[in-house]
């Protein structure tokens, strides 16, 4: 097998482990909200594309915020459309539809979700024409960039791991401070009594 070839293999497998697409499909009935939450790192670019089945006289809502509630993108009445943003920071992230009407009443909607980010997220077909590139060129891009996703992920990690073990360092010790602290109190001086057959002296 040649250098290329495990290279390529090396990075389908490292992909496996770091999906960067969320396609999926469900039913969304009247009355109802269903959300996609997922957790993306800091300066990536996140895509979506939605498509609804047609209800008449029911309107569905769509809106993707982060953990704080900022809104990144808002749609009512949404039936089909794109949305795009990059994050600002690390943080939960979740698609959400609601559906008006009364629960048990109306028609049910199909619901296609397809989220992407990071070097899924790229249109590297526009890279291409923009930068004249040839099919194997901007392959060997979408891998480098790959690649740089999956350092990043694991630096990450690395990165959340040393906190981890900070913060348990810093539990432990203020743990043994308060254990020393309750060994160290001064215990008041009792005037020692010294029984005699008659009285006691002090």
């Amino acid at each position: 097998m040649s250098s290329l070839s495990i290279f390529s293999v090396l990075f389908l497998v490292s992909l496996s482990y770091f999906p960067y697409v969320s396609s999926i499909s469900f039913t969304l009935p009247p009355g109802q909200e269903k959300c996609l939450r997922e957790e993306v790192h800091k300066d990536v670019l996140v895509t979506g594309e939605y498509k609804l089945s047609a209800a008449p006289h029911m309107k569905t809502h769509l809106t993707v915020s982060d953990s704080t509630g900022h809104v990144l993108y808002k749609k009512e009445d949404a039936t089909k459309g794109k949305f795009a943003f990059t994050t600002d920071d690390y943080d939960m992230y979740k698609v959400c539809l609601e559906s008006e009407g009364t629960a048990g009443a109306g028609i049910d909607r199909e619901v296609f979700l397809n989220v992407k980010h990071g070097v899924e997220a790229k249109n590297y077909e526009d890279l291409a024409k923009a930068e004249k590139l040839k099919p194997m060129e901007v392959e060997l891009k979408r891998l480098e960039d790959l690649g740089d996703a999956i350092v990043n992920d694991f630096a990450y990690m690395r990165q959340r791991e040393q906190e981890m073990r900070d913060t348990n360092a810093g539990q432990n010790f203020n743990h043994g401070s308060q254990q020393i602290k309750i060994h160290t109190v001064k215990i008041p001086k009792v005037p020692l009594a010294v029984e005699t057959n008659s009285s006691t002296v002090f």
